[in-house]
């Protein structure tokens, strides 16, 4: 048993007892109340869901376990000679509240680099995919083929006691995000490489490094890249798409594989993760319209506005929580000022920055003018040789795993029920606000 674990089950019967008397003592309190607005509006900003690993502060933005980006970069173990943390630390982080040493995450690279391999019978289904099928697609159809060894369904149906399925589910997690890089690189391949696949590196390679390897790079910088990437994008608290979607397919106890592969859908639309790919094809948009390389100031204005004037929305700006500048966003902006200040698609992203605000400020319906963490990304990986943008998702797809398992462990250890909120009808409604003005 890997330290994590063991560190993990140490802290799951105190938690559970913690719960307990939450719920025994507190259980009445109210947390939140709801509008009708709310009900028909998303459930936006209804206090509804318990997410241990991280939470956003509209201001200061993310947290992991109450550190934020500067300090998980200042604290988390680094690769030898790297300067970013690496992803092994912060999946120790968001189960256990601790930041972990390099024995420990080095045994989670070895834990992860060791469960690998995917089985042929993955690359099989993949490759009877056309070419041409959105990469997210891809990626869904093949978590879910690897679902064929979950730990977690077989154990489930061979009799398993409630309190141990944050152990299978455990298990399923370390080799589901262990293999997560070969699908991501399996994909990339396929899609854009002609089928020319690159095979795992040496296992003495991190986990992010390793993807970047199997993507066909060996570049430290976009090592780096990578590392950073999957870090600062793995979690964001509970109620988002893709975490929620997660988290309410597990609590079916569905195993790990079923359900991230829905979060993986969730992740997939336009107003989530797909995000990244809109970006990146709205600035090359603008270079083609207006003649290639960096426009003036001026320039960029007049295409924003045009934007806006066509009913359109500036990608990349605004966030359902958010009312500052992602931190996620500043810290690849000084991942850029860094490794590529003279990249020209970094420029143009540097420029909007100073830009879309005002001009959303001055427009009036924006609640949050500031960029998130989806206005950056595209640049960075075009400067290293990732150009196909419809791919860009499923590196944040990678990512993202790292966080909904981490919560789908610690919904099974705490043996929280499936969910199932009441929902009614437009009728109910009316006629409930009539009473009560009656």
């Amino acid at each position: 048993m890997i330290a994590l674990k063991r560190r993990l089950a140490e802290q799951i019967p105190p938690m559970r007892d913690r719960v307990k008397t939450t719920i025994k003592e507190l259980g009445d309190h109210v947390i939140s109340d709801v509008t009708i607005a709310q009900a028909y509006g998303g459930m936006r900003g209804v206090k509804s869901l318990v997410t241990e690993t991280s939470a956003v502060d509209p201001q200061e933005g993310i947290r992991f376990r109450g550190y934020s980006i500067p300090e998980i970069r200042a604290k988390l173990p680094t690769a030898p000679n790297g300067e970013q943390p690496l992803p092994e630390g912060l999946f120790y982080l968001l189960l256990t509240g601790e930041i972990p040493t390099v024995e420990e995450v080095a045994e989670i690279t070895q834990a992860w680099r060791g469960a690998e391999e995917l089985p042929a019978h993955v690359a099989t289904t993949l490759d009877a995919l056309p070419k041409d099928l959105h990469p997210m697609t891809q990626l869904s159809i093949g978590i879910s083929a690897l679902q064929h060894d979950s730990i977690f369904a077989q154990r489930y149906q061979a009799g398993l006691a409630k309190t141990d399925l944050w152990e299978a589910m455990f298990d399923d997690s370390m080799r589901l995000i262990g293999r997560l890089p070969g699908v991501a690189a399996y994909i990339y391949r396929r899609s854009y490489r002609d089928g020319d696949h690159v095979a795992p590196a040496a296992k003495e390679l991190d986990w992010a490094a390793n993807l970047a390897h199997m993507l066909g790079s060996e570049d430290e910088g976009f090592r780096e890249l990578c590392r950073l990437y999957l870090t600062i994008l793995a979690d964001h608290e509970g109620g988002n798409v893709s975490a929620h979607a997660t988290h309410l397919v597990g609590s079916a106890l569905s195993d790990p594989y079923l359900a991230l592969s829905a979060g993986i859908n969730g992740l997939a639309g336009p107003l989530h993760g797909l995000a990244s790919q809109e970006v990146t094809r709205w600035i090359l948009e603008m270079k083609e319209k207006l003649g290639g390389g960096v426009p003036s100031e001026q320039q960029m204005k007049d295409f924003v506005w045009e934007t806006l004037n066509s009913g359109q929305v500036v990608p990349g700006y605004g966030h359902g929580v958010l009312r500052a500048t992602d931190p996620r966003y500043m810290a690849q902006q000084e991942f850029a000022q860094t490794h590529m200040p003279d990249d020209e698609n970094f420029k143009i992203v540097r420029m909007l920055y100073d830009v879309v605000p005002a001009i959303l400020k001055e427009q009036g319906k924006a609640k949050n003018p500031w960029p998130n963490v989806d206005a950056h990304t595209g640049p960075l990986f075009m400067h290293y040789g990732i150009t196909e943008y419809p791919y860009f998702t499923v590196l944040f797809g990678v990512s993202r795993a790292i966080g909904v398992l981490s919560s789908l462990i610690w919904d099974r250890a705490l043996g929280l029920p499936i969910e199932r909120p009441k929902s009614v009808t437009t009728a109910w409604i009316e006629e409930q606000v009539s009473q009560t003005a009656s």
